[in-house]
């Protein structure tokens, strides 16, 4: 559908190019069911993962995907690029040309991405208004101090944005690791941050996105569907 939530009548309308007067009749008379069930309202709101059929013909039958999958260092979180593989590329399911990314890596970060093609339930996700927290596992050139955490939680202005960076929760694992919780995704964020101490970032990894942590289970480069507990999530 063109647009991704519409009214019963109006889809039916729009896809089958009948008068709406004549989707109204076929709704009274039984003729049109939604997801298995036979639909009456003219203002029942349908979207392009509803089942739709009129005279037991299947007129929408679109499938909503959610998938993880272990990003290697060195693909690009794109669907097509000139020069390196993507993580579209690394897919196997057939129908993987619908699917967007679910907040991006870049080439040198590896872990959880997500991949969908439900654009709801992805804004969920990375939308800062929601708030779902991004934990990554970050390496460091140099020695971590307890200032960093302070900084971290300040939140930091960039001049070239002009913004100042939500709060994030800033963990020391050891001397040159920590885990980073972000609430939004600025370009290079943690690598800009740790930029700020003049230490960089040579190692970076995504381990979960809000609920959803990367499956131990999953070698680099795999992918699976999420279970039904996680797209709930």
């Amino acid at each position: 559908m063109e647009s991704k939530r519409a009214r019963l009548d109006r889809f039916i309308s729009q896809r089958l190019q009948i008068n709406r007067k004549h989707v109204r009749l076929m709704l009274a008379k039984g003729q049109v069911s939604v997801d298995g069930e036979f639909a009456r309202d003219i203002d029942m709101i349908v979207d392009e993962f509803s089942h739709i059929c009129v005279n037991d013909k299947l007129i929408q039958a679109n499938q909503a995907r959610y998938l993880m999958l272990h990003k290697p260092v060195g693909v690009v979180s794109a669907t097509v690029d000139d020069k390196h593989k993507t993580v579209i590329d690394l897919l196997e399911q057939n129908d993987k040309a619908s699917l967007h990314i679910v907040g991006r890596l870049d080439l040198n970060t590896s872990g959880l991405v997500l991949l969908t093609n439900d654009g709801r339930w992805s804004k969920k996700r990375m939308d800062p208004e929601y708030k779902v927290g991004k934990v990554y596992q970050v390496k460091l050139q140099n020695p971590l101090t307890s200032e960093y955490i302070a900084a971290f939680a300040q939140g930091m202005y960039f001049e070239f944005e002009n913004i100042t960076t939500l709060p994030a929760e800033l963990d020391i694992i050891d001397s040159h690791t920590a885990l980073v919780t972000l609430y939004e995704g600025r370009y290079h964020q943690i690598k800009r941050m740790f930029g700020r101490f003049r230490n960089p970032v040579i190692g970076l990894h995504r381990l979960s996105v809000g609920q959803i942590v990367l499956d131990k289970a999953l070698a680099v480069g795999e992918s699976r569907e999420l279970t039904s507990d996680e797209i709930k999530c």
